[in-house]
């Protein structure tokens, strides 16, 4: 049996054009009514010239934000993503592991004002990632991270370790999904460990639900 990391990659492998087709329909709800928007004015809100898009995906955030005249770059692991996002206008995004990334093996740039991760931070040991994205910061820089909110998918469960997203309800052929659940206090040790301060905290939430549907992190270098 694959170990979780190992699977994780492989089922977004698999499961990149049902992904695609997901987000470019406005097929998932949450993101339609809260948590695109909610990561798009948490970027825009540090007023950054240069972003770095960490687990890009098809590229719908690249585009947002080159539309508002700021440089937008990203960065995925799946080959058939990044390929997506290349073809849909944004011509500066790499294709390379988070593997890759803690080894400096492929150049993405550096001297970025913002790098944002959304819903992209899904493996166990994130620190080293973490550590990696902080030496690519400008003076002044921020880190915004978008992840699932960890009280509103608990079920019962509070403590970190690997569950699996099933996709149900979502149409398309998927593979199930390996993904590591970590609780709030685990997501703010591991930005102090990487180097970070966690600037604010929010709960994105829509109106008509009782739930926050994420949660999201800005964090800065220490000094």
């Amino acid at each position: 049996m694959p170990a979780p990391e190992s699977a994780l990659l492989q089922s977004w492998h698999h499961n990149a054009p049902s992904w695609i087709e997901a987000v470019r329909s406005g097929a998932i709800e949450s993101r339609q009514q809260v948590t695109d928007q909610a990561i798009l004015l948490a970027v825009l809100g540090r007023q950054p010239e240069r972003v770095l898009d960490l687990g890009c995906g098809e590229g719908w955030l690249l585009r947002t934000l080159t539309e508002r005249a700021i440089e937008a770059v990203g960065v995925d692991g799946d080959a058939t993503l990044v390929e997506a996002a290349r073809l849909a206008g944004s011509a500066r995004v790499h294709l390379a592991s988070y593997d890759a990334l803690v080894e400096a093996k492929v150049d993405i740039g550096n001297n970025y004002d913002l790098i944002c991760a959304n819903f992209a931070l899904l493996h166990q040991d994130i620190i080293p990632l973490l550590a990696a994205m902080n030496a690519l910061l400008a003076p002044g820089g921020a880190l915004v991270i978008q992840t699932l909110h960890p009280w509103t998918v608990a079920a019962g469960d509070y403590q970190d370790g690997w569950r699996n997203e099933t996709f149900a309800g979502f149409k398309g052929q998927w593979h199930p999904m390996p993904w590591y659940f970590r609780t709030l206090a685990s997501w703010t040790n591991a930005l102090d460990m990487a180097g970070f301060r966690l600037a604010s905290l929010q709960e994105p939430q829509h109106p008509q639900s009782p739930v926050p549907q994420s949660l999201l992190l800005v964090a800065e270098p220490r000094g």
